[in-house]
C-alpha cells in the first residue's frame, strides 16, 4: 500500500524548535462521552471546558501554529488507516440553510461562515480551517477528525473558530467550544473513511454563531464524481496562512489506497487547510453558497490532489448528533 503523507508533512519543513515548544497555559480540556467501539454507537462526543481558550490565542500564537495536517500524517504513521468495510451509504439527504445573507488555487474574498480553527494538541498548537453549518442548535461547526481528536487519542484543547479570518483580522470574534462530536471509527481507530468533526461553540456575547454569520446546509449520501469547490486557509509553502483560498473539480477516487473510499479534486492547497469545506451545487454567481458535502482531509507528496471522506451513514449521524446538542 502506498503510504499516505498530509499535506504539511509533504510539503512544509517543521525545522524550528520553537514550534513545538509551546506553553499550555490557559488550556481548555475536553472528557469523551463515549468510547470508540465497532458494537457501540458510531459517534463519540466529549464535552469541553473552554475556559481561557479566546485568551489562550494571541496573535502570535495564530501565527505560529502548526498546520493541522500533520495529524493526520501521524495517524497513519502509527498503522492507523481503514477498515475493510466500505463507507456506508443511506438515503441521499439535503439540508438547506435556514436564510441567507482546476489545479491551482485561486485567492478568494474572506466568507463570513468560513474560518480558521486554532486548537492544542500534545502541548502543540495547530491550525486547520472549518465552516459553519445549518443546525438546531445554531452553533455548529464542520471540521476534519483529525482537527478534533488524534485520531485515534486525544481530543483537542484550547479550540477556536474564527469566521472571516483574514490577515490576522477577527471580524466576528473568536469563538470557543463546548462539545466535540466525531465518528468512533475516527477516534478509536484513526480510520480515514470518517475523518470528519463538529465542534458545537458557545454563544459569544450573547448570540448564537448563526446570528452572527451564515450557515451552510450540508448534503449525505451524494452521488460519486460530483464537480466540488473547496475552500481554506492553506499555511504551507508557498501560502502563508492569512487569507482564504479555493479550488474547484470533479471528484475521482483515490487509487493510492482505494480503502479509504475518498474522493479527490484537482488541488494545491497545502497544509493549514484542513477541514475546509467542499460544496456542491456552486457556480461562479453562487460561490460558497452550495451544500457542504466534504472536507479537506489528505494529499500525497508530489500530487496536486486535495482528498475529502464520503459523507455518508457515519458522518450523517456525527453531523445529526451535534446539530441537536
Amino acid at each position: 500500500m502506498t503510504r499516505t503523507r498530509s499535506l504539511a508533512t509533504s510539503l512544509l519543513s517543521l525545522s524550528a524548535a520553537a514550534l513545538l515548544a509551546l506553553t499550555t497555559a490557559g488550556g481548555a480540556t475536553a472528557a469523551p462521552a463515549a468510547s470508540g467501539d465497532k458494537e457501540q454507537p458510531s459517534v463519540t462526543s466529549a464535552a469541553v471546558d473552554s475556559t481561557g481558550a479566546a485568551d489562550y490565542w494571541t496573535a502570535d500564537r495564530m501565527r505560529s501554529a502548526i498546520p493541522g495536517d500533520v495529524l493526520a500524517g501521524k495517524a497513519l504513521e502509527r498503522g492507523n488507516t481503514s477498515s475493510a468495510a466500505p463507507v456506508e451509504k443511506g438515503k441521499n439527504t439535503r439540508i438547506q440553510a435556514g436564510k441567507g445573507k482546476t489545479t491551482l488555487a485561486k485567492p478568494e474574498a474572506a466568507v463570513d461562515h468560513i474560518g480558521k480553527v486554532f486548537f492544542t494538541l500534545g502541548n502543540a498548537n495547530y491550525v486547520c480551517s472549518g465552516n459553519a453549518v445549518v443546525s438546531a442548535n445554531k452553533s455548529t461547526v464542520a471540521t476534519a477528525g483529525h482537527c478534533l481528536n488524534e485520531g485515534p487519542g486525544a481530543f483537542a484543547t484550547n479550540f477556536i473558530f474564527v469566521p472571516a479570518y483574514n490577515n490576522g483580522a477577527t471580524p466576528y470574534g473568536k469563538w470557543t467550544a463546548r462539545a466535540y462530536y466525531a465518528p468512533s471509527d475516527w477516534s478509536t481507530y484513526g480510520d480515514m473513511q470518517y475523518d470528519t468533526g463538529f465542534a458545537v461553540m458557545n454563544t459569544l456575547n450573547g448570540q448564537y454563531l448563526s446570528d452572527v454569520v451564515n450557515e451552510s446546509g450540508v448534503e449525505f449520501n451524494a452521488a460519486r464524481g460530483l464537480t466540488y469547490k473547496s475552500y481554506g486557509y492553506p499555511a504551507a509553502r508557498p501560502f502563508n496562512g492569512e487569507t482564504l483560498w479555493s479550488c474547484s473539480g470533479t471528484a475521482s477516487p483515490d487509487t493510492n489506497n482505494s480503502g479509504f473510499g475518498t474522493q479527490g479534486i484537482p488541488c494545491d492547497m497545502t497544509g493549514g487547510s484542513s477541514g475546509g469545506p467542499w460544496f456542491t451545487q456552486t457556480s461562479p454567481t453562487t460561490g460558497a453558497s452550495g451544500l457542504q458535502n466534504s472536507i479537506n482531509s489528505y494529499g500525497y507528496s508530489g500530487s496536486p490532489v486535495m482528498y475529502g471522506p464520503y459523507w455518508g451513514t457515519v458522518i450523517q449521524d456525527t453531523y445529526k448528533s451535534a446539530a441537536a446538542s
